[in-house]
């Protein structure tokens, strides 16, 4: 079983849907992706940062789920980096109504010393020269790493951007930001484009509509499960990601049969993260819950067809 890194956000959302609204409740590329990763029971740990309002028992709960918090550096006279949105009905729009980055603004992370072999990096949402500082950090590189990014970096830290990807392995956007990333419009097009840019593996992530692995020509489709009812999609690509990586570190398999399997997993996970507000679903996820809804996976692909010659 391989030791996991994840770095990326621990904060604050305030949400609105047409299905309802929050205060501020917690949040953060990292929590999610931290979740989702400790229901494989690997050795993991996170690298963010947290003001002094940031309630303790947050905290204790990621640690409660083994996840090692040594990482999270607490400025007790500063304000954790919050986020507020709103979704319109079909919930893949949404308007951002304010992004304080407070104590994120002069992040500068510190890989704990029991997290320099890891063997699996997960790099969260920030901005590219935090995730450049932390490979630089680890002395040998790691057996996979893993980068997930959006449209903001791309608008604003593009050439930032540019230097890390060909230190990683494996990227993980939506349709839109693999358009805008790439310049295609098709989406096998822009894979191949952005595997020029340095990442062997590209997974594009369609909401609701699934996602996609694609490896030097070979291509993977996972389709998301249909839902009953969908609150919330905030952490559903950090989720995807979280449980993607989680898998990858519990198996130690990278390769590519291996990845599809991972994918599902992140699906899996994506499609639960939904059906509550910000980590509601998540905290309270158990194993039996996520073995049923992948069987409802496996009868969601798995079909017979005999094929003439």
């Amino acid at each position: 079983m391989g030791k996991l890194l994840i770095v990326g956000t621990v904060a604050f959302d305030a949400i609105e849907t047409p299905f309802g609204k929050t205060d501020k409740i917690l949040g953060g590329a990292a929590t999610f992706i931290g979740l989702a990763a400790s229901q494989f029971k690997v050795d993991s740990g996170l690298i963010s940062v947290v003001g002094g309002d940031f309630p303790n028992e947050y905290l204790e709960m990621l640690a409660d789920r083994n996840i090692d918090i040594s990482g999270v550096e607490v400025i007790k006279e500063g304000k954790t980096f919050f986020w507020s949105g709103k979704y319109d009905y079909n919930l893949n729009t949404r308007e951002t109504l304010a992004t304080d980055l407070n104590v994120l603004a002069d992040f500068n992370p510190v890989v704990p010393d029991n997290y320099m072999d890891c063997d699996f990096l997960m790099l969260g949402n920030l901005h590219p020269s935090v995730q450049m500082a932390v490979i630089n950090q680890i002395p040998n590189r790691p057996k996979l790493v893993v980068l997930d990014t959006m449209n903001f970096w791309m608008d604003n830290t593009l050439d930032e951007l540019m230097e890390v990807l060909p230190k990683i392995d494996v990227i993980t956007i939506n349709d839109e930001e693999a358009r805008q990333l790439s310049g295609e419009y098709s989406l096998v097009k822009a894979a191949q484009k952005i595997h020029k840019m340095g990442p062997q593996y590209v997974v594009i992530k369609k909401g609701e509509n699934g996602a996609l692995l694609f490896n030097n020509g070979d291509v993977f489709f996972a389709p998301a499960l249909p839902l009953e009812e969908i609150f919330d999609p905030t952490g559903a690509g950090d989720t995807f990601a979280g449980g993607f990586i989680g898998y990858l570190a519990s198996t130690h398999d990278v390769s590519f049969e291996n990845m599809k399997r991972a994918v599902i997993y992140g699906s899996n996970f994506a499609s639960f993260c939904v059906e509550r507000f910000g980590t509601e679903r998540m905290i309270d996820l158990d194993q039996e819950e996520i073995q049923k809804r992948l069987g409802q996976f496996k009868q969601l692909t798995q079909f017979e067809i005999e094929l003439t010659h």
